[in-house]
């Protein structure tokens, strides 16, 4: 791939910007995407069917688990933001990437390091055992290397910028990486016990341990699965929809409110533990006003299409990011809610956190991260179009039907799980076992599997669809007559 790829002439002349790293972390997003849903798939089918965890240690729900969730979160989420954060960088500064392809290309092989051997001690069982069972210290050195010299690439390019002002996207992806940073460093914190072997004993210890994992936990949440994805929705879905932010005032109120509560929520995962009662009230206050700034990103993001609402019907592309928006408020509505200690004491350690936590995920996530796919392939790979834009509708409606399974049967069996676990007999005795509510939930858990499959469907339609597009070859489709702004998608920048 080329080094560079020359930006089209504007007010100010041309730019050349470095494409070369953005190419590469878009091609790891997918695959990762792909590896990350099927992990989920085989996983929900082993809750659903325990034989299938096989006799093998190395495929065990307890091991895959974690490879499942690096796997969406940081090998696919974090390839998708850290490749689209450059790409948004540079055009919104009018400048290449401070440190060019070489320290770009740093952070992409060091990123991609980073993925591989935190999977393998996933699969080996070389894990620090903590709640998202964390890899040992030798990769979260290797982690923080890459990240800090991310985060030069970054700031640099900002510092260069040709544009007086930094745009509010860049914002939220600055406080994206410098708080992963922080929360990275403080809860990776361990001393091994030797250099040459894996093993490392944590800092934390007891309620100050699960304090710390949950301030890294929500925060990684927050931040990661957040803000930067904030970021990029506040440079695609204008650029998708040809129209400007809604409110870039509301947008700067947003992005402070939001990153100074956010920080604080994280008590709200121990009600009811050992953790000091104030502290439990400060995690749940922090949650409850959350609610406020989500809702004003969530309805900047939906007002930008004031005069484009007819887009939607021709549009699929900007269909994923709109539905995308409206998952996150309401997962931002979900959240605050299952915060409160009255409903958190139903829903807690129950399969409803496991359907919001995917409302966020897939809805989300995925769904803004598929919606830049669609918009960026193009551009990188300097084509007219998409491939195919009826392959683009089937994507969205397979996979929302997929999340729409998924989450449902998820709420249904978590809310019966819970009320089942506190039903007493008129003796005052526990009314069902625990293997009673196993037992109850085996219809949902099947329903989820479902869903999980044709979200995968979906994400393998997008994989035909974008290598296609990179081909250069297009499909001949009548729906391009009725959406001429559609079939200009490859244009501009």
């Amino acid at each position: 791939m080329s080094a560079a790829t020359a930006a089209p002439a504007g007010a100010r002349g041309p730019v050349a910007y470095n494409d070369g790293v953005v190419r590469n972390f878009m091609i790891a997003a997918i695959f990762w995407g792909v590896v990350g849903f099927l992990a989920g798939v085989v996983i929900a089918l082993q809750l659903a069917f325990p034989v299938l965890n096989l006799d093998l240690e190395w495929t065990t729900f307890g091991r895959l688990r974690p490879v499942h969730t690096s796997a969406v979160i940081f090998a696919f989420g974090g390839s998708a933001l850290i490749g689209a954060s450059l790409y948004i960088v540079q055009r919104t500064c009018r400048t290449p990437l401070f440190g060019g392809e070489f320290l770009g290309g740093f952070v992409f092989w060091g990123y991609q390091i980073f993925i591989v051997l935190a999977a393998l001690g996933y699969v080996l069982g070389v894990t620090q055992s903590k709640e998202y069972a964390e890899p040992e210290w030798y990769v979260d050195l290797w982690l923080t290397i890459v990240w800090v010299v991310y985060l030069v690439v970054f700031t640099g390019t900002l510092m260069k910028r040709k544009e007086p002002h930094i745009y509010v996207a860049n914002w939220f992806l600055l406080s994206f990486i410098v708080t992963v940073a922080m929360l990275h460093i403080v809860n990776n914190l361990t001393i091994p016990v030797s250099l040459t072997g894996a093993k490392s004993y944590i800092v934390w210890s007891g309620v100050q341990d699960a304090m710390t994992q949950w301030w890294y936990a929500h925060n990684a949440v927050g931040f990661f699965l957040t803000a930067g994805f904030l970021g990029m929705m506040y440079y695609y879905i204008p650029k998708q929809a040809e129209r400007p932010v809604y409110s870039y005032r509301l947008s700067i109120v947003h992005f402070w409110t939001l990153i100074f509560m956010y920080i604080w929520a994280g008590p709200h995962h121990l009600h009811y533990t050992a953790l000091p009662d104030w502290a439990q009230t400060l995690g749940m206050t922090f949650s409850v006003m959350l609610w406020m700034p989500s809702w004003g990103g969530m309805i900047n993001g939906i007002m930008t299409l004031s005069g484009a609402w007819d887009k939607l019907r021709t549009d699929p592309v900007l269909r994923f990011m709109v539905t995308s928006v409206a998952f996150y408020g309401m997962s931002t509505f979900e959240g605050p809610m299952m915060s409160v200690k009255a409903v958190n004491s139903l829903s807690h350690y129950t399969d409803w956190t496991i359907g919001h936590v995917h409302s966020g995920a897939l809805g989300w996530v995925a769904f803004v991260t598929f919606g830049c796919f669609y918009f960026m392939v193009p551009k990188l790979w300097n084509r007219e179009r998409l491939y195919s834009m009826q392959l683009v509708t089937w994507h969205f409606w397979i996979g929302t039907l997929g999340i729409v399974l998924y989450i449902t049967a998820m709420w249904i069996s978590g809310i019966m799980q819970g009320l089942m676990w506190r039903a007493y007999d008129s003796l005052g005795f526990l009314q069902y076992s625990f293997i009673e509510t196993v037992e109850a939930m085996h219809p949902y858990y099947v329903i989820r599997a479902i869903g999980g499959v044709m979200f995968l469907i979906g994400s393998l339609i997008m994989v035909y669809n974008l290598w296609k597009t990179a081909k250069g070859e297009l499909r001949t489709e009548p729906a391009y007559a009725e959406a001429p702004h559609a079939a200009a998608a490859g244009t501009g920048s």
